[in-house]
């Protein structure tokens, strides 16, 4: 069984919570206002630290938004590293998922996020930038995993941006359905229906 990751130290729960909350008040005042009606400076402010501090973190108020990503994308490797190195990787991967399910109470606010992150093209580039760097960390998880080489192995890459297309699939289907379906079970459907065209590399 995978060892548990170290906890952070101090310092990296501050810096942590220090992102999470310019992330938080650049989501606010995004959906308050229109990105385009929002400064860096109102984001610093926001969060109660200086601009050149919002700068030692994020390049741009697009990337501060889409930050919030980063959260879940990193819950969702680390519940993939937790995993027994045996255990089917579909399998592993669709519980993994789960870590990018928003909760109920999360639910509403995390609608419109996706909507304006989807609906805004420079939130759009962001985020489709973070996702290519999702897809090349997680052909790694995958290789590791796998016993492949991602070098010399398509299955690694192929497994990785097939994982990260359905997901982003079902959440636009989501998106698009409003209150009718279940974006925990959408991203099930979806990666089990990649797993079913996608199989494991022989004799893994």
């Amino acid at each position: 069984m995978p060892s548990e990751p170290e906890a952070p130290g101090l310092r990296e729960r501050k810096k942590t919570a220090t992102r999470a909350a310019l992330s938080e008040t650049a989501l606010r005042l995004a959906l308050e206002r229109g990105l385009s009606q929002v400064r860096v400076e109102e984001i610093a402010a926001g969060a109660g630290v200086s601009p050149r501090t919002f700068n030692n973190y994020f390049s741009s108020k697009e990337e501060a938004v889409v930050s919030l990503l980063a959260g879940r994308v990193r819950r969702f490797r680390e519940a993939i590293a937790r995993h027994a190195a045996e255990e089917p990787l579909w399998d592993v991967i669709g519980g993994a998922a789960l870590a990018l399910v928003p909760t109920a109470s999360e639910t509403h606010q995390w609608r419109q996020w996706v909507g304006l992150i989807m609906g805004t093209p420079s939130l759009e580039a962001v985020y489709l930038r973070a996702n290519a760097s999702l897809e090349r960390d997680l052909a790694l998880d995958i290789a590791d995993r796998t016993g492949t080489d991602p070098q010399s192995d398509l299955f690694p890459r192929l497994a990785a941006c097939a994982t990260v297309a359905a997901i982003r699939a079902a959440l636009q289907f989501w998106l698009d359905n409003q209150e009718s379906v279940s974006y925990s079970a959408l991203l099930q459907r979806a990666i089990a229906e990649v797993a079913a065209g996608l199989p494991a590399p022989p004799g893994k």
